[in-house]
């Protein structure tokens, strides 16, 4: 039976649609390898085998009737665990939702499924989405399939290291503050927040509604792209989902592009002429771990190489991103969580003698740590006499850094950091200090807040030979031309195609 372990989408789809093997198999291969080493890595929650093998038949049925493979005809994927999908639980790693079924499914789901992906399983994550190294889980810890002893990075840790481990080519994750780019760039991958709209969020369990957005995980930037093409574009069960995104997306050195966003990587001679980027220099002060600064510095090199203008650039207010974000996302946490009450769906403690015990038992017993500490900030944040000196405030301060942004892309067409200011750092080693665990978005968070398509690629290695990934940021709606961007930098530099050891073990 062929290799497909670490197989692009490409690769795959080649190998089926020249009847080397069948979409089932791929499909096998994949689970058994998960079987085998993910006792290791914990990156899910549960594998769905069954609807695997049921999607991957789909394909085969369909293709030996004389129809086309379609764009993700037999690929194998990994869905982090807020995305609903019927009759498979969603639990968003919180004992609240541990035996919850959603009785409809998320939109990327759909579309996933209706583009022939076949799904693996839930990928594990930090509760409700939040935290930064995928140890909040209540039900297992990830660990970086690169070193085990370190951390993922999180929220969406595990379909990343689903993706890293060769568990399946593709994972999709949320990303509220960092939670798909900081993972890609613990574990050696690419990973992409699309522009806040494009992708819709129905069916995903909401943390923070203004922030969340769905984006891919993949081994090269042209998975990703190929798996993005597929999610975006309007859902009327979403309102803040955008219509025609690139209708009106036109500059001089692009025409305007659909959403085949793969279709403007192949058209692409890899030269960055013409293209101006801008170094976050406020992001490589203090805190930054001097492999990642060499690593950022190489690859401002190879920009230069490729015929980029690059030049330094300040964002203002990007040094208060940080606690801004914190009021806003955990204000929003406060009030999306506040449905899990014990009484329409989710856990519930059947002892408690009146609805307000039931209301208490019910949440502390069910939420932990970190999500209790979020609920307290943002509750604090939102209440009488502080409102308007947090909230509204960090909602200001927030207009001034999309602002500040806009201002700054005025002048360049992508901006340039390192995705964290560490690598994977150490299971256990920041989980009894949550501000210095917080601070390991500080790079990500300020994308979020504005909007912005933001990607993360490999762009070298540091200690212990850990992977250190670089972030790409554009203006809003510039998705293709990020992606165009930074499949340019991934050629030139090939760590593509490095995988972690447990990715190479069947291979």
């Amino acid at each position: 039976m062929t290799d497909v372990i670490g197989k692009t989408i490409s690769e795959i789809k080649q190998l089926i649609s020249s009847k080397q093997i069948s979409a089932r198999e791929v499909a096998t291969l994949h689970i058994e390898h998960a079987k085998r080493n993910d006792k290791e890595t914990n990156a899910f929650i549960c594998l769905t085998e069954e609807l695997a093998l049921k999607q991957a038949d789909a394909v085969d049925k369909n293709f030996a009737s004389g129809g086309e493979l379609p764009a993700l005809g037999g690929v194998p994927i990994c869905l982090k665990d807020n995305i609903c999908v019927p009759d498979y639980p969603t639990t968003c790693g919180s004992k609240i939702l541990e035996n919850f079924k959603p009785p409809y499914q998320a939109t990327s789901a759909n579309r996933l499924f209706e583009a022939g992906a076949v799904c693996i399983g839930k990928g594990n994550l930090d509760e409700f989405a939040m935290g930064s190294s995928n140890e909040n889980s209540a039900f297992s810890i990830t660990r970086n399939p690169w070193n085990l002893k370190k951390v993922p990075g999180g929220s969406s840790g595990g379909p990343a290291v689903a993706v890293a481990s060769g568990y399946s080519s593709i994972g999709f994750g949320s990303d509220t503050g960092g939670s798909i780019r900081l993972p890609a760039s613990f574990c050696g991958i690419v990973g992409m927040k699309p522009t806040y709209g494009l992708v819709s969020r129905f069916g995903l369990v909401a943390y923070a509604s203004s922030l969340d957005q769905i984006g891919p995980f993949g081994n090269s930037v042209e998975d990703c792209a190929l798996a993005l093409a597929v999610i975006v574009g309007k859902d009327p069960k979403d309102s803040t989902s955008i219509d025609d995104p690139f209708g009106k997306f036109n500059t001089k050195k692009y025409p305007a592009l659909d959403m085949n966003f793969a279709k403007s990587l192949t058209g692409h001679d890899g030269s960055l002429k013409g293209i101006k980027i801008g170094v976050l220099n406020d992001l490589l002060g203090e805190g930054l771990e001097s492999e990642v600064r060499a690593a950022t510095e190489n690859g401002i090199k190879v920009f230069k190489e490729l015929g980029a203008e690059v030049d330094e650039v300040k964002v203002d207010h990007l040094d208060i991103a940080l606690p801004v974000y914190y009021i806003i996302a955990t204000a929003e946490a406060s009030a999306n969580l506040s449905r899990y009450d014990g009484v329409r769906y989710g856990a519930r403690d059947k002892d408690s003698q009146d609805l307000m015990s039931m209301y208490m038992s019910t949440r502390s017993a069910g939420f932990g740590a970190e999500v209790k500490r979020r609920i307290m900030l943002g509750t604090y944040a939102l209440s009488t006499g502080y409102y308007d000196a947090y909230y509204k405030k960090a909602q200001q301060v927030r207009r001034l850094i999309k602002e500040a942004f806009d201002k700054a892309f005025e002048k360049y067409d992508v901006l340039i950091s390192p995705t964290s200011p560490t690598v994977a750092f150490g299971l256990g080693e920041k989980t009894d200090d949550p501000l210095t665990m917080y601070l390991s978005d500080i790079a990500t968070i300020p994308i979020n807040l504005a909007g912005l398509p933001g990607i993360s690629v490999p762009c070298g290695f540091g200690r212990e030979g850990l992977p250190i990934g670089m972030q790409l940021v554009g203006p809003q709606l510039s998705d293709a031309r990020l992606l165009t961007v930074a499949h340019a930098f991934e050629k030139s530099v090939g760590f593509a195609s490095k995988r972690s050891p447990l990715a190479t073990v069947a291979r």
